[in-house]
């Protein structure tokens, strides 16, 4: 009977974690920047602002958000300092801030900095990832438990690369200017479990791992400098890679149906998809179609609604395809420049540009804008992903984080 109340109360607990409102990690529960909520805000304004918290210091992680907290980080002092901190989701309130590394900071790009990483949580423990900062992992409540020094990671660019949670296990991308690395750690103790070099051509990437399934496996997938590779995410060996069309692995790579993954590289070349599986190089076998992408670099990843595909670059350049195909279906320019990654809720796309203004898309035969928002910020900028969790709309720019609509 006491080992039928323990499982009984085991249950309902795992219930209640998931009947909580979530958005755990970059790009959602399933790294693919869709929402399957139904009660989101379609239009808003600043006076649809349910709360605003100014940050002390700058940065660009999109918030993630579990129960009734958000997480995320700042580089306060130039990238000298680095902090994580936790906020109270219905009220804005700082709940705890916690400095985990102080330093001389290492060289980052002027549009990246030191707290780009998005957060990662399994709603008991919370990971950050500051690339020279380390990696550092909290419980929910603030509680230190574990922190990684992971190197100096040499090189002009920076670090991007957001931690990810898979089964017991946290993988943090470690790709820099010089040799790269994939690593695991225990996500309890944050013993290392498994280190994969990430030798040419797939090294060179600031983008985060995403889980697919394949069969009855998961393998994690990374996009890199000249291709996109499989990995095994219980022992970090390598499963196959497939060559890309030019350099700069920054966008993630989208998750699809049927294992599909759609890829799209920092530097202007060939968006193509590629069919999960298979062993070595599965360029000839497994890449499904390519389409010759001709302008812009540094594009947020792909968004997929229904069978169409939406790119856009940082100019506003919107290319919609034909999801099965690689079709190119239109091409049209958003209001605004974009850095952060999309999202699809239903029928429609959320693009928020750097000034927080957000348009609504809804992909078809030609471009139909849905809804034009605002939130009304001055002087603020907006690389952060914007976050939908419980009926509202989170974001952060380089100043300060936005709770929008609902209750």
């Amino acid at each position: 009977m006491l080992a039928r109340a323990i499982l009984l109360c085991g249950l309902l607990a795992a219930s209640a974690l998931a009947a909580e409102p979530t958005w755990p990690r970059w790009r959602g529960p399933n790294g693919d920047g869709q929402s399957p909520e139904t009660d989101l805000p379609l239009k808003w304004n600043e006076k649809s602002i349910v709360w605003r918290t100014p940050l002390n210091g700058a940065g660009q992680s999109s918030p993630i958000v579990w129960g009734d907290r958000v997480f995320l980080t700042t580089a306060p002092d130039g990238g000298k300092s680095r902090v994580v901190l936790a906020l109270d989701r219905k009220t804005g309130k700082i709940l705890w801030e916690k400095e985990v590394w102080k330093g001389s900071p290492e060289k980052s790009h002027a549009q990246n900095g030191w707290a780009t990483a998005t957060c990662v949580t399994d709603g008991e423990r919370v990971v950050a990832f500051f690339g020279k900062g380390g990696l550092h992992c909290f419980a929910v409540d603030g509680k230190p438990l574990w922190s990684k020094e992971l190197g100096d990671f040499p090189g002009e660019w920076g670090t991007a690369a957001s931690p990810v949670i898979v089964g017991d296990l946290v993988i943090q991308n470690c790709d820099a200017a010089g040799a790269g690395l994939l690593l695991a750690f225990d996500k309890t103790t944050g013993k290392e479990t498994w280190r994969s070099p990430r030798t040419a051509p797939e090294r060179g990437g600031w983008t985060t791992p995403v889980l697919v399934k394949v069969g009855d496996k998961e393998e994690l997938v990374l996009n890199g400098e000249k291709a996109v590779t499989g990995y095994d995410p219980v022992t970090g060996k390598e499963l196959w890679h497939c060559k890309s069309f030019a350099g700069r692995g920054d966008p993630t790579v989208t998750p699809g149906t049927g294992g599909l993954l759609y890829v799209v590289n920092g530097q202007p070349g060939d968006i193509y998809t590629v069919r999960a599986g298979g062993k070595g190089d599965v360029t000839k076998t497994h890449m499904v179609w390519h389409t010759q992408r001709k302008g812009g670099r540094d594009q947020p990843s792909p968004i997929l609604a229904g069978n169409f595909m939406v790119v856009a670059n940082m100019g506003g350049l919107a290319t919609c395809y034909d999801a099965p195909t690689g079709k190119v279906v239109w091409s049209d320019r958003l209001k605004g420049s974009f850095s952060s990654s999309p999202v699809a809720v239903g029928r429609n796309v959320f693009f928020q540009n750097e000034a927080g203004d957000t348009t609504v898309i809804e992909p078809g035969p030609e471009l139909k804008v849905v809804a034009e928002n605002t939130l009304g910020a001055k002087g603020e900028v907006f690389r952060a992903s914007l976050i939908p969790c419980g009926g509202q709309w989170f974001t952060r720019s380089d100043k300060a984080v936005y709770c929008v609509g609902g209750k």
